[in-house]
């Protein structure tokens, strides 16, 4: 996208300016997005955005630019002006740029400048629209939507490297509510992959219709959720929500080089109950939060991040390492070219344990089953949490007894970590949009059913 020998200029330029390290990150980004409300079509999107990012390091500190032009005197002139910011004695030139060159493991059949497959994915957001209202006269809406993206990047920088890597995103989504008399409730799903539109032959559109329906209409008639201090089991997949936002920034070297982690100086301690040991993989196939390299060009890996309740690594960027001392991990990502990179999650999940969900239930005498986490809030620095439960229900006796209305759960990520006890071999994995201080990047939660000794459940009694 970006001819080599213009970003060999660019980047002599920025080293001449006193630059200690100069790096080009290119992009071009093409998406098609289709809506479907109440079975009609409602919306179709489609857009390419091209873009070049510079990034300069002047010791610690990072100035960053970016323009929508590949002509090497525009690049200069942005180049110069981050420079002039910060100019200290000119340095020699970068040496030669080698394209590197990796095996691609997240392979596309389907990919979108191919094809947008826009009847296909009407047709399929119909089958799960259908599927839904087919469960009750109570579905009154069901609104669907079919995203497919995809990402070419290329990545020059002063010690030499060029490497690029094509990114392919497809995800649905869909939302039905329930109504009966004046009362409403909702159900969602929206599972995504690093793939192509394949993912439509992966997914069965009337089984996604048929459970979103079932998330609205369980609670439509569901009795008020107790509040107060007690043991909840937390469903397997999208659950791991809670680790990843109240734990896993505080494992970033984002906010540990500034001490903004409680973690920050914990390395090899016992942070959680011993049955916990956690993970964040770069490398799993085809998964939402996957990816070959990550957007400073290292190979991504596997970094394991709590062994048996003992803190064992950072995920860590360039800069995250070079203000911290810890190895980077290939965390470094960003949204566009628009953001400078930071250390960032991919899929990060809790490792599955031995127990069976009934093992759990059957500990627990009077508590919540949240099967299905939703959204919620974070407080950064302390992982102080507050989330929604999409889909809970009343333990007494040892048992499930009965569907509940809203339920939120309500702790910090440090002293959840200690009271999880018992951790599932049901592990699972759900997709979403983790943002942070280099914007909105594709990330997958997961972890097994966990028992939590003792939380704080906010309800309607």
């Amino acid at each position: 996208m970006l001819n080599p020998v213009t970003a060999k200029a660019v980047i002599d330029h920025a080293l001449f300016m006193g630059a200690d390290f100069a790096e080009l990150f290119v992009e071009h980004h093409q998406t098609s997005s289709v809506q479907l409300v109440s079975g009609e079509v409602d919306k179709i999107n489609s857009g390419i955005d091209f873009g070049i990012g510079i990034r300069l390091f002047f010791g610690h500190k990072i100035l960053y630019g970016y323009t929508n032009s590949a002509d090497e005197q525009e690049l200069k002139r942005v180049t110069a002006l981050l420079a002039a910011k910060d100019q200290r004695d000119q340095i020699a030139s970068a040496g030669a740029l080698n394209l590197n060159k990796f095996q691609d493991h997240h392979p596309c059949i389907q990919a979108l400048s191919q094809s947008t497959n826009l009847d296909s994915k009407i047709a399929f957001l119909r089958q799960a629209d259908e599927a839904a209202r087919k469960q009750s006269e109570k579905i009154v809406q069901f609104m669907g939507s079919a995203l497919q993206r995809e990402q070419r990047i290329e990545i020059f920088n002063s010690e030499g490297l060029h490497i690029g890597d094509t990114r392919h995103y497809t995800r649905f989504a869909g939302n039905a509510v329930a109504q009966e008399g004046n009362e409403q409730s909702t159900g969602f799903e929206a599972p995504g992959a690093l793939t192509g539109w394949e993912l439509n032959e992966q997914l069965d559109a009337k089984v996604l219709g048929e459970q979103i329906a079932k998330q609205a209409l369980i609670k439509l008639n569901a009795d008020a959720c107790p509040s107060g201090e007690m043991p909840v089991v937390i469903g397997n997949g999208f659950g791991g929500v809670i680790f990843h936002e109240a734990c896993g920034h505080l494992l970033e070297t984002t906010s540990v080089a500034k001490q903004a982690s409680v973690f920050h100086d914990q390395m090899g301690e016992m942070i959680a109950n011993p049955v916990v040991s956690a993970v964040d993989d770069g490398t799993l196939g085809n998964k939402w939060g996957s990816i070959n390299i990550d957007d400073e060009g290292m190979a991504t890996r596997k970094t394991q991040l709590i062994k048996d309740g003992v803190l064992t690594n950072f995920m860590a960027d360039k800069m995250g390492a070079l203000k911290t001392g810890f190895e980077r991990t290939g965390s470094g990502r960003r949204e566009s070219y628009k953001y400078a990179p930071a250390s960032r999650m991919r899929n990060t999940f809790i490792e599955a344990g031995d127990s069976s969900l009934e093992d759990m239930i059957s500990t627990i005498e009077r508590g919540v089953y949240a099967k299905k986490m939703g959204g919620g809030s974070v407080q950064p620095g302390t992982g102080e949490f507050n989330f929604a439960v999409q889909e809970a229900y009343l333990i007494e006796n040892g048992k499930i007894s009965k569907p509940l209305k809203t339920a939120t759960l309500i702790s910090t990520g440090p002293k959840v970590l200690k009271e999880i006890s018992m951790i599932g071999a049901d592990l699972d994995f759900a997709a979403g949009m983790c943002g942070s201080v280099s914007g909105a990047v594709p990330t997958t939660v997961g972890q097994p059913a966990l028992k939590v000794d003792k939380i704080t459940v906010g309800g309607g009694n």
